[in-house]
Order: C-alpha cells, then structure tokens, then sequence
C-alpha cells in the first residue's frame, strides 16, 4: 500500500499549553466560593492558602505569594461595584448575561489593572493564562478582549466615565466611586449625618484592609506579652488590644494557640470592657451573654468577670456555635457556664443577673472591612428579617436583669434602624428603664457624640462600626 502525503501544517503558532500560576488559580477559587456557596472569604481563604504553603511541589508558595493572593480577593471582592460598571462598558452584552466565572476572571483582571500597581501587561497576561486554564481558550479571548479595553484607562479616568456627577445624585456618585450599593451609602449617610467629606472619609474606610487586633485576655495573658511579637503596637483604646501592624499570622502566636489571647476587633473589646465597668447598684456576681456565638465577647467578659469573683453564663442558639464559645472560654480563670438556648425563650429566671450583654445578629454594615462581600450580598429587606429578633432580645435581656442591674445592647451595624429604633421601641414597652451615658465608660475615646448611647466608627476610631446602648433596669 502506497504511504499517503502528508497534509501541510496549518500556518500560525504551535498550540501552547497555559501556564499554571497557583496565586491567581487560588484568588479564583476562593472568589468562586463566595459567589457559588455564599461563603465569606475571611472563612475560606485561610485553608486554601494553608494547603497551597504545604504543597511540596517545585514552586514553593511563599509569604509573598499569600500576601498577592490576599489582595486580589480582598481587593476584588471590595471593588466589585466599581468594577462591575467598568466591565459593563467594555462587553457587548448585559453583565448579568455574563457567565459568573468569566466575571470572576474579569473582575480579578480588572483589580489588576486598576488597583494593584502590576504592570499593564503582565496584568492582562496573567489574567489571560488564568482564563486558559479555568474557563479554555475560546472565553480567553473573550476575556483578553474586555481586559485591553479596561487597560486604555486608569482608576480615575474610568470614574469619570462611569460615575454620574455628584451634584446631580450625590449618593450614586459616592456608590459607584466608592464600590458601595447606593441603600448601604444612604444608610450610612443618615446615620453618620454631617456633609460630604465625613460619608467619603468612612467609605474609604471600609475599603482598606484593617490590620488584624488581638485581645490579652486578663488572668491569663496581658498586653505586655503579645507586645513583644514582630510588628506588634498597642491599641488605640483597650487597655487589653494588641495590633498586627504588618498583617502576620495569629496561630502562630503562643498566647493565641493556648486560648489566652485571641483575635478580636477592639470595638468588639470596648463593647465588653464598657459594659464590665458600668456603675451597678447592689451585688455584681452574675453576668449573662444572651448571644454568645462565636465566643470573643464572651472571653472577654468572663475574664473581666472572674477578676471580680462573678459567674458568666453564655447563651447561644446554635449548638455549634455554642461549642465555639466553650472552646473560647476554656481555661477562662473564674466559674463560667456555656449553653445552648434560644434568647428570647430563656432558660433562666427573670431577673437573674446583675449584668447582661446581648449582641444581637444583624446586617454586619459595621464590619464591611472585613467582609466585604456583605455590602453586595445584603438587601434592605433584611433590615424587617432581623427586626423582630432585635427587639425579642433585648426585651428578654431587659426581663433578665434584677432592678439596678444593667444590659448592654450592641450591634455591628450603624443603620439607624437596628440600633436607635430598636433600643426606642422596646423602652417604650418597658417603662422602668433608664438609659446610662456609655461615654465615660469609653476614656480617651474621642468623638463618641451626644449620647447617651455610642456609635464607633472605622474613619473615625479605627475599629468596626460597633454600636452600644447602656439601659439600667430601675423597676
């Protein structure tokens, strides 16, 4: 049989495999997560980058690698509204038409290009092997596309492109400007009050990684001790805070293995120490967390309460969470009891505790530096879903107090309607209340205004927004 001619060789480029680059591949994966199993990215992001430090294989993922893979999901996630709009320019179709993984691919392109400091093209580049590898050729040119027209422009050229006018709608300027939806920018705005340079300063805020906080839990750790770690630098305001200033890695602090320092944002510590310290008429021997889950303030209260001699009782719904607790205040120096039991139907007497702190679930508005992915997964009709339970607890908590005792009503959210409203509408039904000025229980702690409640504030105090209303029990 005669041997068959050869068929020519098609004319361009050999195929060329994509190359693999693990930073980008994790980023994506981890923004993968978020969008498909509505994880957060502060849960999902510490066990990807522990199992890519313990590959062994030939390029070894070093601290470097974690820190770029830190900033493009972090950055992404952040952005997300800002670089929606721009993407939305550059592509022929509605972005919701958009298959959510190309979006995830452009998105982290985008961050590239417009908030890293990453050369143009090694931008484009290595966003392109990226789309390769994870969505194949044919969307790859898809996504070089879109990549090169973003890259005709930088962060603030595009936000003059993108962004309407202030003086024409002042809170969808600040929305798309800032990366915020424009409900969260408005809800912010009322609650903060004031003009335009305040909401922009706080804006920012949420927009910038906030440095990792400790806690020196008394009796067992001080502040003096986590002060002697790599970058570490006293608190702002807690006597017991302790701040990462470069980052680093909690758990491979000794104090933070062994349970007696933990990771905790200082407005969550103020929260707990103001409450510790508010005056009491008669004994001090019973405390009550009535949200306990996941256990910081909990820690810390039983700490503050064992150096009195008091008991802690820590309530929580969720018997998983509960168990969070109990692994927090394992060690804790004074008697303590953790349960698992639902707030609003409590499983002690009334008038059983001489101080109690609920801090009630809600939108997390106030901690949108930490998780940002908050801002674009919330929706103003999740203020209704959490209002009944707000207000459930904190009338239990009110019941659970004896006469002169004191609760403590906090949230992680400055909306006006899960803080003020809530603690208004609840006095109205219990009359024999006072509220107690939280601000002196606060020294040093600037800008708190008029009273008698306290709103923090990232711009303002470096912490998250965590708010705090003090209501003594008088009959």
């Amino acid at each position: 049989m005669s041997e068959q001619p050869r068929r020519p060789r098609t004319s361009g480029k050999p195929y060329r495999r994509p190359k693999k680059d693990p930073v980008r591949i994790l980023a994506f994966e981890a923004l993968r997560a978020v969008d498909e199993r509505d994880a957060y990215a502060n849960l999902v992001l510490p066990p990807l980058l522990r199992k890519a430090r313990e590959n062994e294989g030939p390029e070894k993922f070093d601290a470097r690698d974690a820190a770029l893979a830190t900033e493009l999901v972090y950055g992404t996630l952040r952005w997300q509204g800002t670089y929606d709009a721009v993407i939305a320019t550059c592509v022929d179709r509605p972005l919701g038409d958009v298959d959510p993984p190309v979006l995830d691919v452009l998105s982290l392109g985008a961050h590239q290009l417009l908030g890293t400091r990453i050369p143009t093209h090694a931008a484009v580049s290595a966003t392109v092997e990226l789309a390769r590898v994870v969505l194949g050729d044919g969307r790859a040119k898809f996504v070089n596309a879109v990549l090169r027209k973003i890259a005709q422009d930088d962060l603030d050229g595009w936000l003059e492109r993108v962004a309407p006018p202030y003086d024409e709608d002042p809170e969808d300027n600040l929305a798309v400007v800032h990366s915020h939806p424009r409900w969260v920018v408005s809800a912010l705005w009322d609650s903060l009050g004031g003009g335009r340079a305040g909401i922009e300063e706080l804006l920012r805020a949420d927009n910038e990684r906030p440095e990792v906080t400790l806690v020196a839990r008394p009796g067992r750790a001080t502040a003096e001790e986590l002060l002697g770690e790599d970058a570490a630098v006293p608190g702002r305001w807690s006597p017991y805070a302790v701040r990462l200033t470069e980052g680093g890695e909690p758990g491979a602090i000794e104090a933070v293995r062994d349970g007696r320092a933990g990771v905790q944002d200082e407005g969550s510590q103020l929260v707990a120490i103001a409450l510790a310290n508010a005056p009491l008429e008669g004994p001090d021997r019973r405390w009550l967390d009535g949200c306990a889950g996941p256990g910081g303030k909990a820690a810390l209260l039983g700490a503050l309460a064992a150096e009195r001699g008091a008991m802690l009782l820590a309530s929580e719904k969720q018997p998983h969470r509960a168990g969070l607790v109990a692994n927090a205040l394992d060690g804790n120096p004074g008697p303590y009891q953790v349960i698992a039991a639902d707030g609003t139907r409590p499983a002690w007497r009334p008038g059983s505790f001489d101080r109690v702190l609920v801090d009630v679930p809600c939108t997390g508005l106030g901690a949108l530096r930490r998780r940002p992915e908050a801002r674009w997964r919330r929706r103003p009709g999740d203020l209704e879903g959490f209002a009944p339970l707000q207000r459930g607890l904190l009338r239990t908590a009110l019941e659970s107090v004896r006469v002169g005792g004191v609760v403590g009503y906090a949230t992680c959210s400055p909306h006006l309607a899960e803080t003020r409203a809530v603690v208004a509408d609840v006095l109205k039904q219990i009359p024999d209340t006072d509220l107690v000025d939280a601000r002196p229980l606060l020294p040093g702690v600037p800008e708190l205004g008029d009273g008698p409640d306290v709103q923090l504030w990232p711009h303002l105090h470096g912490t998250d927004a965590m708010y705090l209303a003090l209501i003594r029990r008088t009959g």
